[in-house]
């Protein structure tokens, strides 16, 4: 397949971008593909890596938004909705795992998310249409996580990367928890932090990766992680976390760091992009021959940069996402394009997002139906529509 004519974020010429199995075989300015001759063209669009989103909890993306206040760290938060939000939180976890697990899955799907670190318990899967990355070891916090200690300087798993929450909140506290992190890190394990709200330059020193969630911690504790000064410490990783502390759209998560102007532009691009493939050690996160076909092609306005047209970016813009090689969702105005191409149209559901029809694979209309069931109450942010007869959609 040639998906022809797409604009980068680098370089000012658009590009043709070559696919063959699950690799992108060939990137140029004029080029034709010697691989097969299925061809897509687009006008006014740019092809982007699919995003990797380093934080997320799958299971829990059927909350709302839950707090109703600002809280020092995330002991104060959990104590207060555990006491206050009793009833909305055994309603949701009445719908079972494995359909909001699949729903936190299409969560990152429709934001052009094809890879994501799932934080917490390893959870069942079947059939995933992105990566999920559930192969690190993780662990919640110093104050949640029960025999925290002996877990994170277990021997027999000093060659994994441990994923904890550290400095999650504003107070001293939080802060201390990272020094106690560091401390009792008796095997040198190569930690990642999740937050790090509280997280000095000093202490990042000791991290292999920070996770920033900048929606979340605006939300939960109105206060952020001085990025800026802790990202010549350590790797800095992009995170949503879930729709408990932050909105469905990672892209509004990415205009609020934009706005809090601790990277530049093409940093905070790297930490959903080169960064995380680098850290979480995947042959993604870039356009080049032989890296994995993970593209995302968005519509964007004539006259922009290319950079100003990304962060403007929302779900209802995204034309494709190709997630090794495969369609996995597309765009309305494609279909003509798309019916020319080996994919079975059946396999897909049209929705709408803020008006702009898509199709996704898989049977989404089912699943939300299935969740429906257990918990009537549950928003999502798409309106998917019955069955379909492709050969008269207009």
């Amino acid at each position: 397949m040639l998906l022809n004519n797409l604009i980068t974020t680098v370089g000012s010429r658009p590009v043709n971008i070559g696919i063959y199995g699950e690799k992108i075989m060939s990137m140029g300015v004029a080029m034709h593909n010697v691989y097969d001759s299925f061809q897509m063209h687009f006008s006014h669009a740019m092809a982007i890596p699919g995003l990797i989103n380093s934080h997320d909890h799958l299971d829990f993306n059927c909350f709302s938004l839950l707090g109703n206040k600002k809280y020092e760290d995330y002991t104060e938060w959990g104590r207060h909705i555990h006491e206050n939000y009793k009833d909305e939180i055994k309603a949701i976890l009445k719908v079972p795992e494995n359909l909001r697990t699949n729903w936190g899955m299409y969560k990152n799907l429709l934001a052009g998310v094809t890879t994501v670190v799932n934080h917490g318990k390893v959870l069942k899967i079947e059939n995933p249409l992105i990566d999920i990355l559930q192969n690190t070891r993780n662990l919640h916090s110093v104050e949640f996580e029960q025999n925290w200690k002996w877990k994170l300087n277990n021997p027999l798993l000093i060659n994994k990367d441990c994923v904890m929450h550290a400095g999650e909140g504003t107070s001293q506290k939080a802060s201390d928890e990272i020094d106690d992190l560091i401390k009792y890190n008796l095997l040198k394990r190569k930690l990642i932090a999740v937050h790090g709200v509280a997280m000095k330059p000093e202490q990042a020193s000791h991290f292999k990766g920070l996770i920033w969630c900048p929606e979340s911690n605006r939300v939960l504790f109105g206060g952020h992680a001085q990025i800026s000064g802790l990202k010549n410490h350590t790797a800095i990783l992009f995170g949503s976390d879930s729709t408990l502390s932050g909105n469905w759209n990672i892209w509004q998560h990415l205009r609020l760091a934009r706005s809090l102007q601790q990277l530049t532009d093409e940093e905070l691009f790297n930490t959903l992009t080169n960064e995380p493939a680098r850290l979480w050690h995947l042959n993604k996160g870039k356009l080049a021959p032989k890296a994995d076909a993970d593209v995302v092609i968005i519509k964007i306005k004539p006259g922009h940069s290319a950079m100003s047209a990304l962060f403007e970016s929302n779900p209802e813009d995204i034309l494709m996402v190709i997630q090794k090689g495969k369609i996995r969702l597309f765009d309305k105005c494609l279909l003509p394009q798309i019916r020319l191409l080996p994919v079975n149209l059946f396999r897909y559901s049209q929705l709408s997002i803020k008006g702009k029809v898509k199709f996704v694979e898989g049977d989404l209309l089912g699943l939300i139906t299935e969740i429906k069931k257990h918990n009537p109450h549950i928003r999502f942010p798409v309106e998917v529509f019955e069955t379909i007869n492709f050969s008269h959609l207009d």
